[in-house]
């Protein structure tokens, strides 16, 4: 979902596609007790969100001023497992 052949798509579509199928795979392997592999998926996704932010043109992307890229990615709404 985050491959180069997704750049032209707006970050609040993209985020919002990225959140329906986290839900869904929650809700799907929550039994047990999946917090370590959860952490391990939410350091993978905002890894690779960063990377697609930052290639998205010809100019690579930069957060404003004093804001952090994981900072960044919370306000655009990127849930947490």
């Amino acid at each position: 979902m985050t491959n180069h052949r997704q750049c032209c798509k707006p970050i609040p579509q993209l985020i919002e596609e990225l959140n329906r199928r986290l839900k869904g795979w929650k809700n799907y392997f929550d039994f047990g007790y999946p917090r370590v592999v959860f952490g391990e998926v939410n350091t993978y996704v905002r890894y690779r969100l960063t990377q697609h932010l930052r290639r998205r043109s010809q100019r690579p992307f930069r957060p404003p001023e004093g804001v952090s890229y994981y900072e960044l990615i919370q306000r655009f709404g990127l849930v947490r497992l």
